[in-house]
């Protein structure tokens, strides 16, 4: 039995830009997650599939970020974020996604047309990869399970800032919301 039929899966790549895949991450490094997730996208498309990239974004005030009192708030540099931390890695930038989104906080749904590009393309499975698993790459899984949407977690094309994360993540999270599998697993399918 096929995990899912390309025709009505879309690949859902979350933040692999500059400024988070620079960032120390475990237990995958970045460009393991970047070449898995270049893996796939190429394969899901000549198999008829669609990829959506996703990166994240602000103004250069940052006045469409969020911006509540938290223990651990995030720093971002005056004036906007530099080129550099938007800019694509070049395998996926050598890549031409169907979609590309643009998001301002944690998932890829909230705030963005994602869900409407899914549907009006008739996508039922979602696979994601990115960084980080349990920040923007759960947060988007949450979401798309709550939209309905099939989800395949890819286990080895995540990762985040501990391989600790990672595994509850992947372990405890994942399970109850996708089928969390390997990209060896993914590219079989077809």
């Amino acid at each position: 039995m096929s995990l899912y039929d390309p025709k009505t899966t879309a690949l859902i790549s979350i933040d692999l830009q500059g400024f988070i895949i620079t960032r120390p991450v475990a237990p995958h490094s970045s460009q393991q997650v970047i070449d898995n997730t270049a893996e796939i996208a190429k394969a899901l498309k000549a198999a008829g599939g669609t990829t959506i990239f996703v990166t994240i974004g602000f103004s250069t005030d940052y006045a469409d970020a969020v911006n509540q009192p938290t223990d651990e708030p995030i720093a971002f540099p005056q004036g906007g974020l530099p080129p550099e931390a938007l800019r694509e890695p070049p395998e996926i930038a050598a890549l031409t996604p169907d979609v590309r989104i643009t998001k301002h906080q944690w998932s890829a749904f909230y705030g963005t047309e994602l869900d409407l590009q899914l549907r009006r393309r008739g996508i039922k499975t979602v696979i994601l990869t990115g960084i980080a698993t349990n920040f923007g790459v759960e947060a988007t899984i949450r979401d798309a399970f709550a939209h309905n949407y099939a989800v395949l977690a890819v286990e080895d094309a995540t990762t985040t800032f501990s391989a600790e994360m990672h595994a509850f993540a992947c372990e405890r999270i994942f399970p109850r919301l996708a089928r969390v599998r390997k990209t060896a697993e993914i590219l079989a399918n077809n």
